[in-house]
């Protein structure tokens, strides 16, 4: 065998471990790639108590509960299914019934999702204050802008699409902030 066949099937086997690997690694993470689960995913994959997971979808209007010691507790779905979340802390200041939710957390013995952080999403018509202000400025502002969405936070200044969704942290700093 020559150098150059040597060198060529070293390379050759060193590629082929890589790409073995890479797909053992994979196939390991397969469950664990999904940004967050929707309550029916939960149900149909029957998510074992005590596995951390991120959990996903709308709060259900009229569920929010507040409790002693900023212990909460409300419901998130997705259209088919629903999952009772409890949760005990600050939530953020975007955090409201009908809106969308991500929560980090597990489930317990009873079915209910315990969640130690709470994010939640801006609507695709936000806009922050500041941009509005500026097209103000620049003349490029629009009356029917402020009209196009539901519930808008503070100053009434939204935009059709201006922003892509973002989330908001327990804490209220949204995510990919620049500090």
């Amino acid at each position: 065998m020559t150098r150059k066949q040597r060198r060529m099937t070293i390379i050759g086997g060193s590629l082929a471990v890589l790409a073995l690997a890479a797909a053992l690694v994979l196939n390991a993470l397969r469950d664990s790639i999904v940004f967050f689960s929707t309550p029916t995913m939960v149900a149909e994959k029957h998510v074992e108590p005590g596995k951390r997971f991120r959990l996903g979808g709308l709060v259900q209007p009229g569920s929010l509960q507040r409790g002693d010691n900023l212990a909460v507790t409300f419901e998130v779905a997705d259209g088919n299914a629903k999952l009772p979340v409890a949760f005990k802390g600050i939530l953020p200041d975007l955090f409201r019934e009908g809106q969308g939710v991500v929560a980090e957390g597990a489930l317990d013995t009873n079915g209910v999702f315990k969640a130690d952080t709470v994010l939640a999403k801006h609507d695709e018509t936000y806009m922050p204050k500041d941009v509005a202000d500026a097209l103000k400025k620049q003349g490029h502002w629009k009356d029917d802008y402020g009209a196009q969405g539901s519930g808008a936070q503070g100053s009434g200044t939204q935009a059709s699409g201006a922003a892509k969704p973002a989330a908001t942290t327990a804490q209220g700093n949204p995510q990919g902030a620049v500090r």
